[in-house]
């Protein structure tokens, strides 16, 4: 059994970015994580300590995106680092994070990185 959580579009106001304003001013951030772990006895034990606790997943990701990053390729990879750290059960990760209206001159929703990363068992 395979077993993924996902959280979709936690929303951050974040000072991310290469241009002066974008460290002054701020943007709005997007990150949607697919978190997997083998988590089958959650499936059958209802309890909490045998799952991920996804309060805990967002808080983390909340205090890593208070750092303000140049790139949000580092951005995504503290978090993804931060995540791992906190709960080493997990098997992969796949990240996504976007900045709302980046401010290249152009008519665009969004911009982002995709980061996935399998974490094997040595």
């Amino acid at each position: 059994m395979t077993t993924k959580i996902e959280l979709r579009r936690m929303t951050f106001y974040a000072y991310h970015g290469v241009a002066p304003q974008e460290t002054r001013v701020g943007n709005t951030f997007i990150v949607d994580l697919i978190l997997t772990a083998p988590l089958e006895n959650a499936v059958w034990s209802d309890d909490l300590s045998d799952t991920i606790n996804y309060a805990t997943v967002y808080e983390t990701v909340k205090a890593e995106m208070a750092i303000p990053s140049r790139l949000l390729e580092h951005a995504a990879g503290r978090i993804l680092k931060a995540l791992k750290e906190r709960f080493p059960q997990i098997t992969e990760v796949e990240l996504v994070l976007s900045k709302l209206n980046p401010p290249f001159g152009g008519d665009i929703h969004s911009a982002s990185i995709i980061l996935k990363e399998s974490f094997l068992s040595v």
